[in-house]
């Protein structure tokens, strides 16, 4: 059962003196406390224009989707926002929280019914939506990225972290692989292999650059793993690691004994090296 939780716009000081806080400042500030993943605005504009210094007009629609870099490219050009109808008033906040790791934030009209019904279930959404571009870098892999794969995963295979691979056996496998690639750098990885008639699939070769740590983009990976084995009509997805039990743990594995593996992955499975088997149930 959900809850909606209602926050005053009252700040107190150490003194205990009282500050009456911008809403928009307010929600822009927890937003990026929870990381979360949306930030909503319902306000009195209907969005960005797509040539947001024109007047409204057929000609001059709403721009549905701004990258954060576009979005602050913009927001350096207009007037300091005063009213909340000014272009920049709500942007600013919006560039702030994706800035900030909030990876969407919305700017949708309260004069629309149904607006948030129809920017959440809609492609194309209503009103504007800022979007960290490093979000949209979350893709399945084609054949131009091996080379990128290589080198992000190679230091690890050197330390021991990552079984060896081939170029050939990563150009074979390279539809299994999802990545975060972004300004043309890969920063992170992983394939999914699939046992179809055990309905469960590994999750190989999840690496994050050292780069990008702790910004989440393992989770993104990982994510889109789970959705690509349900897709597939899979189960379960297990991993193989020596060394990152606690992170996979953390994110609904559990351990369990190597017999458990598929009879053909058991067949390849290196008893020597001694990898805990974990499996999360989707």
């Amino acid at each position: 059962m959900g809850a909606m939780v209602l926050l005053s716009p009252f700040g107190f000081s150490p003194t205990g003196e009282a500050f009456n806080l911008a809403m928009e400042e307010v929600a822009t500030s927890v937003a990026t406390a929870l990381q979360a993943d949306k930030l909503i605005f319902v306000t009195e504009m209907l969005g960005i224009r797509i040539r947001a210094t024109e007047p409204e007009g057929d000609d001059n629609p709403i721009d549905t989707e701004l990258p954060l870099d576009t979005a602050k490219q913009l927001l350096a050009k207009l007037p300091e926002a005063k009213l909340p109808t000014d272009t920049a008033f709500y942007l600013q906040h919006c560039v702030k929280a994706c800035e900030s790791g909030v990876e969407r934030s919305h700017i949708i009209p309260f004069s629309v019914d149904g607006a948030l019904l129809l920017e959440i279930y809609m492609h194309d959404g209503i009103g504007t939506m800022v979007v960290d571009e490093k979000l949209e870098s979350l893709r399945e892999a084609s054949s131009d990225d091996v080379g990128g794969i290589l080198r992000l995963i190679e230091p690890f295979e050197q330390d021991g972290t990552l079984v060896k691979r081939s170029r050939t056996e990563i150009e074979r496998d390279i539809g299994n692989y999802t990545i975060v690639e972004h300004d043309g750098v890969i920063f992170a990885c992983a394939a999914l292999y699939p046992y179809t008639e055990n309905k469960t699939g590994e999750m190989a070769a999840l690496t994050v650059s050292p780069d990008s740590q702790g910004q989440g983009d393992g989770e993104k990976v990982l994510k889109r793993v789970e959705q690509r084995a349900k897709a597939l009509g899979l189960d379960s997805i297990f991993v193989l690691t020596t060394r990152t039990m606690h992170w996979f743990i953390k994110r609904g594995f559990a351990v369990v004994d190597a017999e458990w593996l598929p009879e053909a992955r058991k067949r390849k499975y290196n008893w020597d090296r001694k990898s805990q088997v974990l499996v999360k149930k989707l």
